[in-house]
């Protein structure tokens, strides 16, 4: 069997079967072996950073000893500065795979994993799927998720989607007839499984829901469902299963990381600690025991390219007390949650969607720190950004005309340039907030 997206990995110059061997002598490791293990990976990462980056140079500046918990904490703040600048020695932007986040924390940055480091990411995501006997090379996927609309980018979107046995289904509007549309492909295509976004998922779920259709009756060949990028609750997890007939599995994960969770056939959000180190802290930077609440912090092992070490991604969680460092179990996650933006058509589209729109703004130079995105009325949206300087007509404008080609005309929308941002409790922005009930 030709394995068409192992290969389009292996011509990109991912070295997935070294990669593969390594991960493998990782799982091999017993408790006591794995924990010595994490502990020189993590002193290794930290050492390579200090000696070969610059930018972390600025950030740690060590005595001759150390322990870990004096290791400063990085947010999304130290990466608002050029990639080429926050590269490692021996690094280029030609020779690193390179990549945006979605801003959905109002903090979007573009970040860089050195190709073994992205290899091994790829090699952990198929062991976690193969835990529900999916394939990337042969299962169909029904995949909710964006994609550019540029001639350019979503052409490159569709290839990636043909090498990778997927059908996307973008998620800009999903409205009824739309999704009429969704549910008619379903009863064509032989599809494995589904993988996207929360949100868009539940939303199909929902349409199903009052059409009173089971999607495993209309599309036999199902087996599971991953939902990703957003919080699932409780409710939306039965709901999806009721209406889908299918197992639900729950996905966390960073594009700049990893997966960092992944729910294990007994039901458990299983922690990756093959390739990250994952802890939780308090507002004072201490690290907490098992089952107490606190920031996600996450240290990339293997990223040389680009330090990711002790990063807070911006979330709060717990993991649970019967956690051991081989075995992290995720107890809890708090946040990840998008509204949905119900548009003067009838249009429905995820908050997600404005990942998409405020790429725009967007730039490597790092003018635009933050922003978050308000609706107002049904019509009208409030954007609101911290940066060096505001935003040109020209800016305002590519803006605008994305607005128009992700949505739809005739939306109204007010650039506001402030010094901070208001966040919640957690100190979390949300990008996108629907003030409309």
């Amino acid at each position: 069997m030709l394995h068409i997206f192992n290969l389009s990995l292996r011509c990109k110059g991912f070295p997935l079967q070294k990669a593969q061997r390594l991960y493998d002598s990782i799982q091999n490791k017993n408790d006591a072996d794995f924990e010595k293990y994490v502990e020189q990976k993590k002193l290794e990462i930290v050492n390579f950073h200090l000696e070969n980056n610059t930018s972390y140079q600025e950030l740690f500046h060590p005595k001759e000893t150390y322990t870990w918990s004096e290791i400063p904490i990085m947010t999304k703040k130290d990466f608002q500065k050029p990639l080429s600048e926050r590269l490692s020695k021996g690094y280029s932007l030609q020779k690193v795979y390179v990549n945006k986040t979605s801003g959905s924390s109002g903090d979007p940055f573009i970040f860089a994993k050195d190709k073994f480091c992205h290899a091994l990411t790829w090699v952990n995501i198929f062991n976690r799927f193969r835990w529900y006997h999916i394939d990337f090379n042969v299962s169909l996927q029904a995949r909710f998720y964006g994609i550019p609309l540029d001639f350019i980018g979503y052409t490159k979107e569709r290839l990636k989607d043909f090498l990778s046995h997927r059908y996307r289904f973008p998620i800009f509007d999903l409205s009824d007839e739309v999704l009429e549309k969704v549910l008619l492909k379903f009863s064509h295509k032989k599809f494995d499984y589904i993988n996207g976004y929360t949100s868009s998922i539940v939303l199909f779920a929902k349409f199903l829901q009052q059409k009173n259709i089971i999607l495993k009756t209309v599309c036999p060949t199902l087996q599971c469902c991953v939902v990703t990028s957003e919080m699932l609750f409780e409710d939306d997890k039965k709901l999806l299963e009721k209406q889908f007939g299918i197992p639900v599995i729950n996905e966390y994960g960073a594009s700049e990381l990893d997966l960092i969770a992944f729910q294990n056939p007994q039901g458990e959000w299983q922690v990756n600690s093959e390739t990250l180190w994952v802890e939780i802290v308090d507002d004072q930077n201490n690290i907490l025991p098992y089952g107490e609440e606190g920031r996600v912090v996450i240290t990339s092992l293997y990223n040389k390219a680009h330090p990711f070490i002790r990063y807070d991604i911006g979330d709060i969680g717990i993991l649970d007390e019967k956690s051991t460092v081989k075995k992290p179990i995720l107890k809890k996650l708090i946040g990840r949650t998008n509204d949905i933006a119900v548009l003067p058509s009838g249009k429905k589209a995820p908050g997600l969607t404005f990942y998409y729109v405020t790429k725009s703004i967007i730039e490597d130079d790092g003018n635009v720190k933050e922003f978050v995105i308000k609706q107002t009325k049904i019509d009208t949206f409030d954007i609101e950004y911290v940066s060096q300087m505001e935003l040109s007509e020209s800016q305002i404008k590519a803006i605008a005309k994305a607005i128009t080609t992700y949505l739809e005309p005739g939306l109204r929308f007010s650039f506001t340039r402030k010094e901070k941002l208001d966040r919640s409790k957690s100190g979390k922005l949300k990008q996108f907030v629907s003030l409309v009930q």
